[in-house]
Protein backbone atom coordinates (compact mmCIF):
# COMPACT_ATOMS: atom_id res chain seq x y z
CA UNK A 1 0.00 0.00 0.00
CA UNK A 2 3.05 2.04 0.76
CA UNK A 3 4.22 1.57 -2.71
CA UNK A 4 1.50 2.38 -4.50
CA UNK A 5 0.78 5.47 -2.74
CA UNK A 6 4.50 6.61 -3.21
CA UNK A 7 3.99 5.48 -7.10
CA UNK A 8 0.59 7.68 -7.25
CA UNK A 9 2.05 10.87 -5.56
CA UNK A 10 5.08 11.15 -7.73
CA UNK A 11 2.92 10.69 -11.10
CA UNK A 12 0.74 13.25 -9.80
CA UNK A 13 3.69 15.76 -8.33
CA UNK A 14 4.69 15.90 -11.81
CA UNK A 15 1.75 18.31 -12.76
CA UNK A 16 -0.73 18.71 -15.37
CA UNK A 17 1.96 20.22 -18.09
CA UNK A 18 3.92 16.37 -17.91
CA UNK A 19 1.19 14.14 -16.59
CA UNK A 20 -1.34 14.57 -19.01
CA UNK A 21 1.02 14.97 -22.09
CA UNK A 22 2.24 11.79 -20.62
CA UNK A 23 -0.91 9.95 -20.79
CA UNK A 24 -2.36 11.25 -24.10
CA UNK A 25 1.12 9.76 -25.48
CA UNK A 26 0.03 6.34 -24.03
CA UNK A 27 -3.43 7.23 -25.26
CA UNK A 28 -1.85 7.84 -29.05
CA UNK A 29 0.13 4.74 -29.36
CA UNK A 30 -2.64 2.56 -28.18
CA UNK A 31 -4.74 4.26 -31.09
CA UNK A 32 -2.27 3.20 -33.36
CA UNK A 33 -0.33 6.56 -33.62
CA UNK A 34 2.84 7.12 -34.79
CA UNK A 35 4.84 7.43 -32.30
CA UNK A 36 6.73 10.83 -34.14
CA UNK A 37 3.06 11.94 -34.54
CA UNK A 38 1.97 11.13 -30.62
CA UNK A 39 5.04 12.50 -29.39
CA UNK A 40 5.06 15.94 -30.60
CA UNK A 41 0.91 16.32 -29.83
CA UNK A 42 1.63 15.60 -26.60
CA UNK A 43 4.36 17.63 -26.56
CA UNK A 44 3.09 20.64 -27.57
CA UNK A 45 0.07 19.74 -25.23
CA UNK A 46 2.50 20.26 -22.10
CA UNK A 47 3.09 23.80 -24.40
CA UNK A 48 -0.19 24.34 -24.23
CA UNK A 49 -0.59 23.63 -20.29
CA UNK A 50 2.44 25.46 -19.35
CA UNK A 51 1.89 28.54 -21.42
CA UNK A 52 -2.16 29.12 -19.90
CA UNK A 53 -1.01 28.42 -16.81
CA UNK A 54 1.46 30.90 -17.33
CA UNK A 55 -0.96 33.98 -18.05
CA UNK A 56 -3.36 32.84 -15.86
CA UNK A 57 -0.60 33.04 -12.71
CA UNK A 58 0.09 36.61 -14.49
CA UNK A 59 -3.69 37.37 -14.60
CA UNK A 60 -4.31 36.36 -10.75
CA UNK A 61 -0.38 38.37 -9.51
CA UNK A 62 -1.27 41.72 -11.39
CA UNK A 63 -4.89 41.56 -11.25
CA UNK A 64 -5.90 40.03 -7.85
CA UNK A 65 -2.89 41.94 -6.46
CA UNK A 66 -4.58 45.41 -7.41
CA UNK A 67 -7.99 43.96 -5.70
CA UNK A 68 -6.30 43.26 -2.70
CA UNK A 69 -5.07 46.66 -2.74
CA UNK A 70 -8.23 47.54 -3.28
CA UNK A 71 -9.59 45.80 -0.56
CA UNK A 72 -7.34 46.88 2.03
CA UNK A 73 -7.81 50.60 0.94
CA UNK A 74 -11.65 49.77 3.27
CA UNK A 75 -9.73 49.11 6.18
CA UNK A 76 -11.32 45.90 6.16
CA UNK A 77 -10.23 43.31 8.63
CA UNK A 78 -11.73 39.36 7.81
CA UNK A 79 -10.29 36.61 10.31
CA UNK A 80 -10.19 34.15 7.45
CA UNK A 81 -7.53 34.30 4.85
CA UNK A 82 -8.39 33.13 1.09
CA UNK A 83 -5.74 30.53 0.36
CA UNK A 84 -7.40 29.80 -2.58
CA UNK A 85 -7.63 26.68 -5.48
CA UNK A 86 -4.27 26.46 -5.52
CA UNK A 87 -4.01 26.45 -1.36
CA UNK A 88 -6.98 24.33 -1.18
CA UNK A 89 -5.58 21.53 -3.49
CA UNK A 90 -2.08 21.63 -1.62
CA UNK A 91 -3.88 20.91 1.57
CA UNK A 92 -5.83 18.14 0.33
CA UNK A 93 -3.11 15.95 -1.37
CA UNK A 94 -1.44 16.19 1.97
CA UNK A 95 -4.38 14.09 3.17
CA UNK A 96 -2.83 10.59 4.31
CA UNK A 97 -5.79 8.81 1.55
CA UNK A 98 -5.67 11.13 -1.25
CA UNK A 99 -3.86 8.58 -3.04
CA UNK A 100 -6.84 5.71 -2.93
CA UNK A 101 -8.99 8.24 -5.19
CA UNK A 102 -6.65 8.01 -8.24
CA UNK A 103 -7.64 4.20 -9.08
CA UNK A 104 -11.00 4.98 -7.84
CA UNK A 105 -11.38 7.45 -10.60
CA UNK A 106 -9.82 5.27 -13.20
CA UNK A 107 -11.95 2.06 -11.91
CA UNK A 108 -15.20 4.16 -12.22
CA UNK A 109 -14.69 5.84 -15.61
CA UNK A 110 -13.42 2.03 -17.23
CA UNK A 111 -16.60 0.17 -15.73
CA UNK A 112 -19.00 3.46 -17.08
CA UNK A 113 -16.92 3.27 -20.26
CA UNK A 114 -17.41 -0.13 -21.05
CA UNK A 115 -21.19 -0.42 -19.71
CA UNK A 116 -22.01 2.63 -22.43
CA UNK A 117 -23.20 4.56 -19.18
CA UNK A 118 -20.40 7.77 -20.24
CA UNK A 119 -18.83 8.59 -23.36
CA UNK A 120 -16.26 10.54 -21.36
CA UNK A 121 -12.15 8.85 -21.12
CA UNK A 122 -11.46 11.33 -18.40
CA UNK A 123 -7.19 11.78 -18.22
CA UNK A 124 -7.74 14.98 -16.27
CA UNK A 125 -6.49 13.03 -13.29
CA UNK A 126 -4.66 15.45 -11.19
CA UNK A 127 -8.05 17.46 -10.68
CA UNK A 128 -9.06 14.35 -8.95
CA UNK A 129 -7.86 15.95 -5.48
CA UNK A 130 -11.92 17.83 -6.05
CA UNK A 131 -13.29 14.37 -5.30
CA UNK A 132 -10.67 13.90 -2.67
CA UNK A 133 -11.34 17.31 -0.42
CA UNK A 134 -15.14 16.16 -0.96
CA UNK A 135 -14.10 12.67 0.79
CA UNK A 136 -12.52 14.65 3.49
CA UNK A 137 -15.52 16.96 4.22
CA UNK A 138 -18.11 14.14 4.16
CA UNK A 139 -15.20 12.15 6.50
CA UNK A 140 -15.25 15.22 9.15
CA UNK A 141 -18.82 15.26 9.09
CA UNK A 142 -19.47 11.97 9.48
CA UNK A 143 -16.67 10.23 10.85
CA UNK A 144 -16.22 7.74 8.08
CA UNK A 145 -14.16 7.44 5.72
CA UNK A 146 -15.67 4.97 3.81
CA UNK A 147 -18.35 7.54 3.05
CA UNK A 148 -16.38 9.89 2.38
CA UNK A 149 -14.91 7.66 -0.57
CA UNK A 150 -18.72 7.15 -1.86
CA UNK A 151 -19.04 11.08 -1.51
CA UNK A 152 -16.54 10.87 -4.12
CA UNK A 153 -17.30 8.22 -5.92
CA UNK A 154 -20.55 10.05 -6.84
CA UNK A 155 -19.01 13.45 -7.29
CA UNK A 156 -16.70 11.31 -10.03
CA UNK A 157 -20.18 10.19 -11.75
CA UNK A 158 -22.13 13.49 -12.03
CA UNK A 159 -18.74 15.30 -13.42
CA UNK A 160 -18.60 12.34 -16.64
CA UNK A 161 -22.20 12.71 -17.10
CA UNK A 162 -21.71 16.25 -17.65
CA UNK A 163 -18.81 15.91 -19.22
CA UNK A 164 -21.05 14.02 -21.67
CA UNK A 165 -23.70 16.69 -22.07
CA UNK A 166 -21.16 19.57 -22.58
CA UNK A 167 -18.76 18.26 -25.44
CA UNK A 168 -20.72 19.61 -28.14
CA UNK A 169 -20.24 22.89 -26.65
CA UNK A 170 -16.85 22.38 -25.91
CA UNK A 171 -16.10 21.43 -29.03
CA UNK A 172 -18.06 24.56 -30.65
CA UNK A 173 -16.14 26.86 -28.15
CA UNK A 174 -12.75 26.03 -29.11
CA UNK A 175 -12.78 23.73 -32.30
CA UNK A 176 -11.24 21.04 -31.22
CA UNK A 177 -13.26 18.21 -32.08
CA UNK A 178 -13.89 15.06 -29.43
CA UNK A 179 -13.01 16.60 -26.28
CA UNK A 180 -14.82 17.76 -23.59
CA UNK A 181 -14.71 18.90 -19.75
CA UNK A 182 -15.65 16.73 -16.68
CA UNK A 183 -14.23 19.24 -13.71
CA UNK A 184 -15.88 20.02 -10.62
CA UNK A 185 -16.43 23.31 -11.50
CA UNK A 186 -18.74 22.64 -14.42
CA UNK A 187 -21.64 21.85 -11.18
CA UNK A 188 -22.08 25.16 -10.58
CA UNK A 189 -24.18 24.99 -14.24
CA UNK A 190 -26.68 22.51 -12.24
CA UNK A 191 -28.06 25.58 -10.02
CA UNK A 192 -27.38 28.20 -12.55
CA UNK A 193 -29.12 26.69 -15.57
CA UNK A 194 -32.94 27.72 -13.91
CA UNK A 195 -31.50 31.08 -13.36
CA UNK A 196 -30.32 31.03 -17.03
CA UNK A 197 -33.50 29.41 -18.19
CA UNK A 198 -35.24 33.12 -16.53
CA UNK A 199 -32.90 35.66 -17.97
CA UNK A 200 -33.49 33.91 -21.50
CA UNK A 201 -37.05 34.91 -20.72
CA UNK A 202 -35.90 38.47 -20.96
CA UNK A 203 -35.59 40.04 -24.77
CA UNK A 204 -32.00 41.58 -24.58
CA UNK A 205 -30.31 38.85 -22.80
CA UNK A 206 -31.71 36.19 -24.84
CA UNK A 207 -29.49 37.08 -28.18
CA UNK A 208 -25.80 35.95 -28.97
CA UNK A 209 -23.55 37.78 -27.09
CA UNK A 210 -20.16 36.39 -27.36
CA UNK A 211 -17.19 38.71 -27.53
CA UNK A 212 -17.04 38.55 -31.05
CA UNK A 213 -20.53 40.18 -30.99
CA UNK A 214 -19.45 42.46 -28.44
CA UNK A 215 -16.60 43.64 -30.85
CA UNK A 216 -19.00 44.22 -33.74
CA UNK A 217 -21.39 45.94 -31.48
CA UNK A 218 -18.84 48.46 -29.88
CA UNK A 219 -16.29 48.55 -32.58
CA UNK A 220 -12.42 48.92 -30.97
CA UNK A 221 -13.77 48.85 -27.24
CA UNK A 222 -14.42 45.56 -28.45
CA UNK A 223 -11.13 44.51 -28.93
CA UNK A 224 -9.22 41.80 -26.77
CA UNK A 225 -6.64 44.22 -25.61
CA UNK A 226 -8.50 47.59 -25.89
CA UNK A 227 -10.99 45.36 -23.32
CA UNK A 228 -7.91 44.51 -21.22
CA UNK A 229 -6.58 47.71 -20.90
CA UNK A 230 -10.09 49.57 -19.90
CA UNK A 231 -10.81 46.92 -17.63
CA UNK A 232 -6.66 46.78 -16.08
CA UNK A 233 -6.78 50.47 -15.92
CA UNK A 234 -10.40 50.90 -13.75
CA UNK A 235 -9.38 48.61 -11.40
CA UNK A 236 -5.62 50.22 -10.70
CA UNK A 237 -7.26 53.24 -10.41
CA UNK A 238 -9.12 52.13 -7.91
CA UNK A 239 -6.78 50.40 -6.17
CA UNK A 240 -5.18 53.51 -4.94
CA UNK A 241 -1.71 53.01 -6.26
CA UNK A 242 -1.52 56.27 -8.74
CA UNK A 243 -1.82 56.31 -12.36
CA UNK A 244 1.81 54.84 -12.72
CA UNK A 245 0.46 51.90 -11.19
CA UNK A 246 -2.93 51.89 -13.36
CA UNK A 247 -1.37 52.44 -16.71
CA UNK A 248 1.42 49.29 -15.80
CA UNK A 249 -1.96 47.03 -15.21
CA UNK A 250 -3.58 47.82 -17.91
CA UNK A 251 -1.17 46.98 -19.87
CA UNK A 252 -0.53 43.91 -18.46
CA UNK A 253 -4.18 43.41 -18.85
CA UNK A 254 -4.05 43.99 -22.31
CA UNK A 255 -1.51 41.57 -22.57
CA UNK A 256 -3.38 38.54 -21.00
CA UNK A 257 -6.62 38.74 -22.85
CA UNK A 258 -4.42 38.95 -26.08
CA UNK A 259 -2.17 36.14 -25.21
CA UNK A 260 -5.26 33.71 -24.12
CA UNK A 261 -6.52 33.24 -27.65
CA UNK A 262 -2.96 32.39 -29.34
CA UNK A 263 -1.93 30.08 -26.46
CA UNK A 264 -5.69 28.18 -26.75
CA UNK A 265 -4.79 27.55 -30.06
CA UNK A 266 -2.42 25.04 -29.19
CA UNK A 267 -4.45 23.02 -27.63
CA UNK A 268 -6.46 22.45 -31.11
CA UNK A 269 -3.45 21.71 -32.64
CA UNK A 270 -2.30 18.94 -30.00
CA UNK A 271 -5.37 17.38 -29.66
CA UNK A 272 -7.21 17.29 -33.15
CA UNK A 273 -4.50 14.67 -34.29
CA UNK A 274 -5.21 12.84 -30.99
CA UNK A 275 -8.96 12.69 -30.94
CA UNK A 276 -8.96 11.81 -34.69
CA UNK A 277 -6.69 8.57 -33.56
CA UNK A 278 -9.45 7.74 -30.72
CA UNK A 279 -12.16 8.47 -33.41
CA UNK A 280 -10.27 5.74 -35.79
CA UNK A 281 -9.45 3.26 -33.38
CA UNK A 282 -13.76 3.57 -31.81
CA UNK A 283 -15.26 3.22 -34.94
CA UNK A 284 -13.09 0.69 -36.22
CA UNK A 285 -13.66 -1.83 -32.88
CA UNK A 286 -16.97 -0.43 -31.60
CA UNK A 287 -19.12 0.35 -34.22
CA UNK A 288 -18.48 4.17 -34.91
CA UNK A 289 -18.63 4.82 -31.10
CA UNK A 290 -18.30 8.17 -29.73
CA UNK A 291 -15.49 8.73 -27.22
CA UNK A 292 -14.67 11.95 -26.08
CA UNK A 293 -11.27 12.95 -24.22
CA UNK A 294 -11.98 14.76 -20.56
CA UNK A 295 -9.72 17.43 -20.08
CA UNK A 296 -8.92 20.03 -17.77
CA UNK A 297 -10.77 23.43 -18.33
CA UNK A 298 -7.67 25.53 -19.38
CA UNK A 299 -9.12 24.26 -23.24
CA UNK A 300 -11.22 26.96 -23.05
CA UNK A 301 -8.96 29.86 -21.81
CA UNK A 302 -8.90 31.02 -25.27
CA UNK A 303 -12.78 32.43 -24.84
CA UNK A 304 -12.38 36.25 -23.91
CA UNK A 305 -15.78 35.63 -22.49
CA UNK A 306 -14.67 33.54 -19.47
CA UNK A 307 -12.11 36.69 -18.87
CA UNK A 308 -14.12 39.46 -19.54
CA UNK A 309 -17.18 38.01 -16.69
CA UNK A 310 -14.17 37.05 -14.55
CA UNK A 311 -12.71 40.64 -14.01
CA UNK A 312 -16.13 42.27 -14.22
CA UNK A 313 -16.80 40.35 -11.23
CA UNK A 314 -14.17 40.81 -8.88
CA UNK A 315 -15.65 44.12 -7.70
CA UNK A 316 -19.02 41.72 -6.38
CA UNK A 317 -16.89 39.60 -4.65
CA UNK A 318 -15.42 42.57 -2.98
CA UNK A 319 -18.08 44.37 -2.09
CA UNK A 320 -19.76 40.92 -0.96
CA UNK A 321 -16.86 40.43 1.46
CA UNK A 322 -17.70 43.94 2.89
CA UNK A 323 -21.15 43.72 2.78
CA UNK A 324 -22.39 40.82 3.17
CA UNK A 325 -23.02 39.61 7.13
CA UNK A 326 -22.06 36.96 8.93
CA UNK A 327 -19.04 36.80 6.22
CA UNK A 328 -15.40 36.22 7.62
CA UNK A 329 -13.06 35.15 4.56
CA UNK A 330 -11.31 38.57 2.73
CA UNK A 331 -11.20 37.63 -0.41
CA UNK A 332 -7.96 37.44 -2.11
CA UNK A 333 -6.05 34.31 -3.72
CA UNK A 334 -9.06 33.11 -4.90
CA UNK A 335 -10.57 36.59 -6.26
CA UNK A 336 -10.34 35.32 -9.76
CA UNK A 337 -13.03 33.54 -9.77
CA UNK A 338 -13.12 30.43 -12.11
CA UNK A 339 -15.58 28.59 -9.50
CA UNK A 340 -18.65 29.93 -11.70
CA UNK A 341 -17.33 30.85 -14.69
CA UNK A 342 -16.15 27.75 -16.90
CA UNK A 343 -19.83 26.43 -16.17
CA UNK A 344 -21.31 29.59 -16.53
CA UNK A 345 -19.57 30.17 -20.07
CA UNK A 346 -20.74 26.23 -21.38
CA UNK A 347 -24.46 26.73 -20.31
CA UNK A 348 -24.67 30.24 -21.87
CA UNK A 349 -22.85 29.66 -25.09
CA UNK A 350 -20.72 32.36 -24.66
CA UNK A 351 -23.33 34.93 -23.58
CA UNK A 352 -21.05 37.19 -21.52
CA UNK A 353 -24.19 39.38 -20.15
CA UNK A 354 -25.65 36.34 -19.00
CA UNK A 355 -22.25 35.28 -17.54
CA UNK A 356 -21.44 38.21 -15.55
CA UNK A 357 -25.13 37.82 -14.12
CA UNK A 358 -24.48 34.65 -13.32
CA UNK A 359 -21.51 36.28 -11.14
CA UNK A 360 -23.00 38.89 -9.18
CA UNK A 361 -26.17 35.93 -8.44
CA UNK A 362 -23.62 34.03 -6.96
CA UNK A 363 -21.79 36.03 -4.97
CA UNK A 364 -23.15 35.49 -1.93
CA UNK A 365 -23.49 31.64 -2.45
CA UNK A 366 -19.81 31.66 -2.55
CA UNK A 367 -18.79 34.21 0.18
CA UNK A 368 -21.45 32.08 2.63
CA UNK A 369 -20.02 28.63 1.19
CA UNK A 370 -16.48 29.84 1.88
CA UNK A 371 -17.11 31.39 5.49
CA UNK A 372 -19.29 27.82 6.62
CA UNK A 373 -16.45 25.41 5.45
CA UNK A 374 -13.31 27.78 6.88
CA UNK A 375 -13.39 25.71 9.70
CA UNK A 376 -13.35 22.48 7.96
CA UNK A 377 -10.43 23.67 5.62
CA UNK A 378 -8.23 24.94 9.18
CA UNK A 379 -9.01 21.26 10.47
CA UNK A 380 -7.35 19.77 7.38
CA UNK A 381 -4.72 21.96 7.23
CA UNK A 382 -3.35 21.78 10.52
CA UNK A 383 -3.88 17.88 10.60
CA UNK A 384 -1.57 17.49 7.46
CA UNK A 385 0.52 20.27 8.96
CA UNK A 386 0.45 22.22 5.98
CA UNK A 387 -0.86 25.27 7.84
CA UNK A 388 1.95 28.01 7.95
CA UNK A 389 -0.91 30.52 9.08
CA UNK A 390 -1.82 30.47 12.52
CA UNK A 391 -5.52 31.54 12.29
CA UNK A 392 -7.91 30.57 10.07
CA UNK A 393 -7.88 29.88 6.45
CA UNK A 394 -10.79 30.08 3.83
CA UNK A 395 -11.63 29.86 -0.06
CA UNK A 396 -13.66 33.10 -1.09
CA UNK A 397 -14.80 31.19 -4.71
CA UNK A 398 -14.98 28.10 -2.56
CA UNK A 399 -15.98 25.60 -5.13
CA UNK A 400 -19.91 23.34 -4.82
CA UNK A 401 -20.58 24.13 -1.18
CA UNK A 402 -23.86 22.80 -1.90
CA UNK A 403 -23.21 19.32 -3.29
CA UNK A 404 -20.58 19.25 -0.44
CA UNK A 405 -22.65 20.15 1.88
CA UNK A 406 -25.73 17.97 0.53
CA UNK A 407 -23.68 14.89 0.79
CA UNK A 408 -22.10 15.47 4.20
CA UNK A 409 -25.28 16.16 5.51
CA UNK A 410 -27.56 12.82 3.87
CA UNK A 411 -25.30 10.57 5.25
CA UNK A 412 -26.20 11.75 8.56
CA UNK A 413 -29.67 10.85 8.11
CA UNK A 414 -30.62 14.76 7.53
CA UNK A 415 -34.10 14.65 6.33
CA UNK A 416 -34.15 18.26 4.78
CA UNK A 417 -30.80 17.72 2.76
CA UNK A 418 -32.18 13.91 1.56
CA UNK A 419 -34.58 16.44 0.08
CA UNK A 420 -32.74 19.00 -1.13
CA UNK A 421 -30.51 16.51 -2.32
CA UNK A 422 -33.34 14.76 -4.58
CA UNK A 423 -34.24 18.47 -5.95
CA UNK A 424 -30.51 18.94 -6.63
CA UNK A 425 -30.37 15.67 -8.51
CA UNK A 426 -33.95 16.69 -9.92
CA UNK A 427 -32.22 19.80 -11.50
CA UNK A 428 -29.32 17.84 -13.00
CA UNK A 429 -31.40 15.75 -15.19
CA UNK A 430 -33.63 18.87 -15.95
CA UNK A 431 -29.79 20.26 -17.26
CA UNK A 432 -28.44 17.17 -19.26
CA UNK A 433 -32.18 16.70 -21.10
CA UNK A 434 -32.07 20.29 -21.93
CA UNK A 435 -28.38 19.79 -23.18
CA UNK A 436 -29.17 16.68 -25.13
CA UNK A 437 -32.12 18.93 -26.79
CA UNK A 438 -29.34 21.68 -27.60
CA UNK A 439 -27.07 19.10 -28.64
CA UNK A 440 -29.18 17.92 -31.67
CA UNK A 441 -29.88 21.06 -32.57
CA UNK A 442 -25.89 21.82 -33.02
CA UNK A 443 -25.92 18.17 -35.04
CA UNK A 444 -28.89 19.55 -37.51
CA UNK A 445 -26.69 22.80 -37.85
Amino acid sequence: MDILQTVIQYILDLGAAVFVPFLMLIVGLCMKMKFRDAFTAALTLGIAFTGMNLLINFIQDSVGTAANDLTKNTGLSLPAVDIGWPGAAAITWAWPYAFLAFPLQLVINFVMLVTHQTKTLNVDLWNVWNKIFTAVIVSYFTNNIILGFVAAAVIMILELKLGDAFAPEVERLTGIPGVTVPHFICLIAVLLHPIDELLKKIPALNKDFSADELKEKIGIFGENSVMGAIIGLALGLASGNGVKYALTLAVQAATALTLFPMVSKLFSQALSPISEAVSDFMRDRFEDREVYIGLDWPILGGRNELWVAVIFTIPFLLIGSIILPGNIVLPFAGIINLSFVVGSLLLTNGNVIRMIIHGLITTPFFLYGATYFAPYMTRLAKETGTLGHKGMIGWSTFEGPDIRYLLATIFQGNILSILLMIAWLGLFVWLIKDRQKYNQTLKQD
